[in-house]
């Protein structure tokens, strides 16, 4: 193998993202190259490595076991770098380099969070680091976190993971809803029994189905989602009802299109927490976007105005 310069560098980059993108198909959006390109870049990296990276056929590509390798050691060479110029603008006094984070769905219209506003304030004195944001099911998150693909993951988790660290943000509300045209939607409260819940066809999320069926004491599910959005398609369907957090049910609700079911009944709180591995405390990059997500969390929780940055 010869030694690397910057075009392996680049390469290097071009075929982690294949990897985590898992097909040539999503890697060609998520670099906005075309087919024939892409593969150009693999074969010259393969080239320059001298062994075969990635098995291509009908059911997709795999990994080699040198490929399996070349990813491993190749996301600790990232991860080497970000730390380089962590550090040096650390000197500098100034934040530079790549966070990673990952957020579950359904919470830009959760002020209590207020994601965007703190990214905002975030970024007025972060010019130079690169924001990397994706979303995903709480398990995934985690997971993410585990095993270095993500920095900071802000979602309700409800197992602790050793090495990781959890900063308490925010307890999310939560309500049963239906939506319009459901025949629990017009009927009077007294109508609402727990008979005619556990007769309504029930939409669950799936990283939390047993969860769900719990609370809401009902046998079984009859829909299964895992984004927010889904879940409000399948309740506004009339058909279905399903747990929402209330910042989402609420304007549904203010239009008419849904109502909440035996609120004092059915409600429950998820906690939402801000979680980096303890290996990553001394960074600064991680360190300061969780302060802020603190500090936002802290001054909604006391009814304080949050502005910008100063």
């Amino acid at each position: 193998m010869r030694r690397l310069d910057n075009i392996d560098i680049r390469l290097l980059r071009v075929f982690m993202t294949l990897v985590e993108a898992g097909s040539f198909a999503d890697a060609q959006i998520a670099l906005n190259l075309s087919q024939p390109t892409l593969s150009t870049h693999l074969a010259a990296l393969e080239r320059r490595l001298g062994a075969q990276l990635c098995v291509r056929g009908r059911r997709g590509f795999r990994l080699t076991p040198f490929g399996e390798a070349t990813y491993i050691a190749t996301q600790k060479l990232f991860a080497e770098i970000s730390s380089f110029e962590e550090r040096v603008g650390q000197y500098n006094g100034q934040l530079v380099g790549r966070l990673r984070i990952g957020i579950v769905d359904g919470i830009v219209t959760n002020s209590a969070l207020g994601l965007q506003h703190v990214v905002g304030r975030f970024m007025e004195n972060a010019e130079n680091v690169f924001i990397d944001l994706e979303l995903g099911t709480p398990n995934h998150l985690e997971q993410a976190i585990a095993d270095g693909r993500r920095d900071v993951v802000i979602g309700p988790f409800s197992q602790k993971a050793p090495g990781v660290t959890y900063v308490a943000l925010h307890r999310e509300p939560h309500g049963l809803y239906c939506g319009k045209g459901h025949p629990l939607f017009d009927a009077p409260t007294s109508a609402i029994t727990r008979e005619a819940i556990e007769k309504a066809q029930f939409s669950v999320r799936g990283y939390r189905q047993f969860d769900d069926l719990y609370r809401a004491d009902h046998p079984r599910a009859s829909g299964n989602v895992v984004q927010m959005e889904a879940q409000v398609m399948l309740i506004l369907s009339g058909y279905f009802i399903g747990f929402l957090p209330r910042h989402i049910g609420e304007s549904w609700s203010k239009q008419g299109s849904m109502r909440e079911l035996r609120p004092q009944t059915y409600q429950f709180v998820s906690s939402h927490f801000a979680a980096y591995r303890k290996s990553d405390g001394d960074r600064q990059l991680v360190r300061s976007f969780v302060r802020f997500l603190s500090q936002h969390a802290n001054q909604t929780r006391k009814g304080g105005a949050v502005g910008k940055a100063a």
